[in-house]
Order: C-alpha cells, then structure tokens, then sequence
C-alpha cells in the first residue's frame, strides 16, 4: 500500500485552523508567501511518498543491526539520509546566521509529520538532530557553535541526546555518569547510557552527542546535572574529523516496533579516553535539556499524527476494497465493500477525526513557538508563549494516545488480517505505541498539565483559552446551520466541565496535591478534547464560509464540517462526562496492598 502525503490537509490545518497568516503578518519571514508553501510542501511530498514511504515495511522486516561495533541501519537508510540532506531538509526553520533557511518552525512541524507517516524509523533520527541544534545554539559557546552547527544544521552531522541510564529511567536525579575536569577545557566522560535514538549509525561520518553527567562536586539531585557535548570523531581545528572518542555502542534493543531505527546502549569512556566540553553552565544540564526536550515533545506529538495518517489511509483503501456481508434486509446478492456498514465507517471517522484534531493542535502549537520568537510586540509574544507552553504536553500526550486509538481501529478495521503481520496494519499499532512513552511519558505530561501549566499561572493561560472557545461556541450556536450550531453547543459543555475541573484542581493544589495528581491524566484527556474539537470548530467554520466561494470543491469542505460534527458528538461530549474522573480525588486511587489486586 502506498502513502500519499495528505498536503491538502496539512494547508488546511496551517492556515484555516492554526493561524500560519500570523507568521506573514508578523514580518519575520519576508520570503513567506503563498507559492513559496506551495512549493515547499509539494516537494517535500515527493521526497517523502516516493523515496521514504517505501522503506517503511522494509525496515520493520530488516531493522538496523550491530555487527563488530558499527551500526548498520536498514536497507536504503543511508541513500535516502543522502538525498535529505542534499533537499536541505534539515535547515528548513533554522535561523539563517547559522546556515538555515530562516522559515517558520511550522513547516518544519509539516515536515515532521510528512516522515512520520512515511516511515516513523527513518523520520525519528531527523528530530533529535533538531533538538540538539537548538540545545547548542542556545547553549554553547562561540567555538561550539562555529565547530559543530554548520553541519549539524546541514544535516550532514547528527545529534543525541543522553538522558536516560539503567537505575534513573525517567527519574534524573539518579543519574550516575561522571564528568572529570581536565584543566584544559575537556572533560573526561564515563558512564551508561541507554535508549538512545540513533546513538550510532552509518548514516553520517560524525554524530554529536549530548550527555547528561555529574561533575566531582555536583550536589545531590537535578541541580548536580551538567550537560557535555561529546562528539563520536574529534573534531581539528581545521574542521576535518579527527581521532575516534571512546564512545560505543554496545548493544542495540530489540524493540516491540521501530526496528528500523537503532536504539542504542551506549558507554562512554570504557576504556578512559572519552573527552567531552562543558555545554552551558555547569550543574544547569537540565536547562540546556529542556530546550531540547520542549523541541522534542511537540515532535513526538507530530510523530502521533504521522503514524496515525498512515493506518488511516491504510484502513481507508482497506475498507473499500474489502468485500463482506450485505446491507441491512438484503439477503442475496453479491457482497457489499465493508465501508457501506455503519460500524466501520464509525471506526474511520473515528480514525480521521483524532489525525485531524491531533495536526491541528500540533500546527497551532508550532505557530504559537514561531510567535513567541517573531511576533512584532512584547505583549504577543508573551500571549504566544503561554500558549505554546499550554499547548505542548496536550501536543505530545493527547496526540501520541489518539496514535494508539487510531492504530488500534486501524488493525480492528482489518478484522482478521489486521492481526496478519503481511497486511502492515500491526506494524503501524506496533511503531506509534512509543510514542507516548518517550520524551516524558504521557503520565509525565500530565502531571506538568495539572503542575507548572496549570498551578504555574494560577490558571490564566488555561482560562484564556477556554474564554476563546466558549467565544467560537458562541459565533457556532448563534449561525444558521444545524451541524455548526450542535458543534457549538457540544463545544461550550465541554469547555464548562473542564473549567470546573481546573477550578477544583486548583483549589485542591493548596491542599493535598496528590488529589491533582490524581486526576492528571483524566484532566490531559479531558482538555485534549477540548482543545482538539476547538480547533476543529474553527475549520468548520472555515469551511463553511469557503463552500460560498467561486470554484469551491463542496464536496471536501463538506467533510470537514461533518468530521468536526463527528468529533464533537463523540469526544466532546466524552469531555463533559470526565469531570467526575478529575475531582474523585486521591482516594479513587488510595493504596491497596497488592494481595488484594492478585487472584
């Protein structure tokens, strides 16, 4: 089955849905232009429907392997990295004074998305360079920047990023990697490292590596975290790559899915000869790596969306070509394609309304990060910021568990073959089941939610926001059609549940906050939905305005009004129904031993 880069939505949700207009208002792009983003995204269709999308099921089969210590990725990786870095791909939204193209990062996002659902394994390698680029240039001194960003932000050089050991996982402040000053600017690395993403690979002559470690006179805790930039080859001052780091992969996992991509063990300074340079301040690692880590997390939630798309065109071809049983009453006659019954084509609709909300929050949210950088007055960027910061943790937790819903109804839509490997189905359930747990799991996030989005400002950002939805729900209820002015009335329930339960968490924050965390993740889900039938709402009301215009094509802007009227009969309205799950408080999930939990 082929992938088709969904370009017409991916417009839509740019510029109809997450305000992309605001970047050229705003003046930071003097290139921006309607036939520039044309351009951009047909081309990066190409790339990725004819050279990418094929490697998908290649991979899964033929996933990157270790032989005598060098990584090996799958089949056509390295041809197709190749070509990537030629297309400039990965300077799309980097400023231009360190070698980027200077456009919005919401391309970029649209990029992001492109590859996820190409292949998730080959695209996931791209955004850790990204993140690292980001973590440098905020970070790193001028000679950092001058030696590794040129061909990091070419993509002719790759990044890492090292956090997690055996004993920490998630935890931090039990990391135990060690930093050594040296007197002379270099540090001397030596610890584990695990789970990291393309930690080696034939891809690129070089990969950067950053690492998470512990100076002799760190403190106990996160605050003893320092972050150090430790290059795989050495690099002279000419430029030219130098001796080999003492930097090894030592094993790779094997993995539920992403077979493709080598997630790597990796050890530094096995043999005492590991040398690595101070990024930042020290003991302010995690600074350096929430930059990266933020950058991460919206990637992660546009993983979701890739990943999602494609077993929705896959369900979608499936369900058409699949032939079984007949229309209610008709007994004889031949078989009926499975899309003509009811039940399947609300597990499509299910599918294509979570991708559609899920890349409409994930767009806004990358808009909102161009604005907060480039809009022309302090006030809008700080608007921006908010909203950006509001939006991250429903970007990566709310869309990476709709991946898991819609890869799910991807394979239930198959029926009996879905189970079948040979279909692809499963591989697409297998590789997005990830997703929600890396970069933070999603329970991480919304405890973030419930913690320093919500309790950070007192709930301001969360109320600005629900203000702007009951104003669309408002405009929804007061027009003359029927499916927007249900969606309008689904939406203003929604938003009124879930100010009451920020209200209630907020008002539980002063006292116990194990009530809030609590009701973290039902709260995450509970906004997500919100949030994801606000944003669609507003392209329904985009489309209804356009189904005026001259040479409308009806029939599409048809269903996005009636995919927006899906989500919110079904998952707004589950919205107004999750208040209970977020107030019942600690005591909903008080202690039991666990002999009471056995058989």
């Amino acid at each position: 089955m082929t992938f088709s880069t969904p370009v017409r939505d991916m417009r839509f949700a740019l510029e109809q849905i997450a305000g992309f207009d605001a970047l050229s208002r705003s003046g930071a792009f003097p290139e921006l232009s309607d036939d520039l983003v044309e351009a951009i995204l047909g081309e990066m269709a190409k790339y990725c429907d004819n050279v990418v999308a094929p490697l998908n099921e290649g991979s899964d089969r033929q996933g990157a392997r270790l032989e005598n210590g060098v990584v090996r990725t799958s089949p056509g990786f390295k041809e197709a990295y190749t070509q990537y870095v030629e297309g400039g791909w990965n300077a799309l939204a980097f400023p231009e004074e360190i070698g980027g193209q200077g456009l919005p990062q919401a391309l970029a996002i649209a990029l992001v998305d492109a590859l996820n659902g190409a292949c998730m394994s080959f695209a996931i390698g791209t955004t850790l360079t990204t993140g690292a680029v980001k973590a440098i240039a905020h970070a790193g001194t001028e000679e950092q920047k001058n030696t590794y960003l040129p061909k990091m932000v070419s993509g002719e050089w790759t990044g890492t990023m090292n956090l997690t050991e055996p004993q920490a996982g998630s935890d931090l402040s039990a990391l135990r990697t060690k930093a050594e000053p040296l007197g002379d600017g270099r540090y001397k690395i030596t610890g584990q490292k695990i789970f990291i993403t393309y930690g080696d690979h034939d891809l690129t002559d070089n990969i950067v590596h950053l690492v998470l470690a512990r100076l002799p006179d760190a403190p106990e805790g996160t605050a003893g975290i320092s972050m150090f930039l430790v290059p795989k080859f050495h690099v002279n001052e000419d430029g030219s790559l130098g001796a080999r780091n003492d930097a090894h992969c030592i094993k790779l996992e094997e993995k539920m899915g992403l077979h493709g991509s080598p997630t790597c063990v990796m050890v530094y300074g096995d043999k005492g000869e590991c040398y690595g340079t101070l990024l930042g301040e020290e003991h302010k690692g995690l600074r350096n790596m929430f930059v990266m880590m933020n950058a991460a997390r919206l990637d992660v939630g546009v993983q979701g969306v890739g990943i999602a798309e494609r077993a929705f065109q896959r369900a979608l071809a499936y369900a058409q070509d699949r032939r079984q049983g007949r229309a209610p009453g008709v007994k004889t006659g031949p078989m009926i394609p499975i899309y003509e019954h009811a039940d399947v084509r609300r597990m499509l609709y299910s599918m294509k309304a979570l991708v559609s909300a899920s890349r409409a929050i994930c767009y806004a949210n990358a808009v909102a990060y161009d604005l907060a950088h480039h809009a022309p007055t302090e006030e809008e960027r700080r608007k921006a910021k908010a909203l950006e910061e509001l939006l991250t943790p429903i970007s990566k937790g709310w869309s990476t568990d709709r991946a898991n819903d819609v890869t799910s109804l991807g394979v239930q839509v198959h029926g009996g073959m879905g189970f079948i490997e040979e279909t692809g189905a499963a591989q697409h359930m297998r590789d997005a089941r990830i997703a929600a747990i890396y970069e933070g799991t999603n329970g991480i996030q919304a405890m973030d939610l419930v913690g320093r989005k919500l309790q950070g400002d007192g709930g301001a950002a969360l109320r600005e926001f629900l203000k702007n939805v009951q104003e669309t729900a408002t405009i929804m209820k007061a027009g003359k059609r029927g499916e927007l002015k249900s969606i309008g009335a689904r939406l203003a329930e929604a938003a009124d549940a879930t100010a009451q339960s920020a209200d209630w968490l907020l008002a539980a924050a002063k006292g116990d906050q194990n009530d809030v965390l609590a009701g973290a993740t039902p709260f995450l889900r509970q906004f997500g939905n919100v949030v994801g039938g606000f944003y669609l709402a507003k392209g329904a009301i985009a489309a209804s305005l356009a189904l005026g215009e001259s040479g409308a094509d009806a029939a599409w802007l048809e269903g996005k009004i009636a995919i927006a009227d899906f989500f919110a009969e079904n998952y707004l309205t589950e919205a107004t129904g999750l208040t209970p799950a977020v107030t019942s408080g600690a005591k909903i999930v008080e202690r039991l031993d666990p002999a009471q939990l056995n058989a």
